[in-house]
């Protein structure tokens, strides 16, 4: 075999995977906000950040703008991009139909255990005078990947997990009354997927994310 083209091979790899690190790395902070609505970035600046060359953190931004998650400005330059309120009500309205159904599809298919771990965490949070947002988060996560990842539909688990990054990267995402009512409505769709209802299951998910919608729409109207 070429020692050439073996060589060039394992380049490609590499490259590959560095171009996936880049993206952990940056999409990791966006959510995070720490690249705020707006910033430029910048291929070199990122490149020296992560001290990778820019072809892998090029690839990186390339899929970042695919998902949505940043744009161009003036068709050139890549900025992060700023959600707009119409665009987290759609989001919220497509999370609706496909969180519904995946969660019917994982009644009685979520491991009695992971559903202890979660409901532990719920209640930890519920219990505590002032939870962290991160373990708030993970918590969240946790429920709502479970209910993505047990339905057997690997594109749905995928379209799931995009979309609820993009909502927590709205500005407005962050609805401080939903706290308690929103962990008892993770405690109505625990139930429910014990149980094996995929109805109830379908029923309370749609619930709670429609109440969700209705809070962010409810803080709108004060502003």
């Amino acid at each position: 075999m070429d020692p050439i083209k073996i060589s060039s091979d394992l380049i490609g790899e590499r490259e590959q995977n560095l171009g996936t690190k880049a993206y952990e790395v940056l999409l990791k902070m966006l959510i995070n906000r720490e690249l705020p609505v707006n910033t430029v970035l910048q291929e070199r600046k990122l490149a020296e950040l992560l001290n990778i060359s820019r072809t892998p953190v090029r690839d990186a931004l390339n899929r970042l703008e695919n998902e949505g998650f940043i744009t161009r400005a003036g068709g050139r330059t890549p900025v992060v991009k700023e959600f707009s309120i119409r665009e987290l009500i759609e989001t919220l309205h497509v999370r609706r139909t496909l969180e519904s159904e995946a969660a019917s599809l994982s009644a009685g298919r979520v491991p009695p255990a992971e559903l202890d771990a979660i409901e532990a965490g719920i209640r930890k949070l519920l219990a505590e005078q002032n939870p962290s947002p991160q373990d708030d988060w993970e918590i969240d996560s946790r429920l709502h990947n479970a209910l993505a990842q047990y339905s057997g539909n690997q594109l749905l688990t995928q379209y799931i997990e995009s979309l609820r990054l993009k909502t927590r990267m709205f500005n407005l995402r962050q609805v401080p009354e939903r706290f308690v009512s929103g962990h008892h409505e993770h405690l109505e769709i625990i139930a429910a997927l014990r149980s094996g209802d995929a109805d109830a299951a379908r029923v309370a998910a749609a619930k709670h994310i429609d109440n969700v919608k209705e809070s962010i729409v409810r803080r709108l109207s004060q502003l």
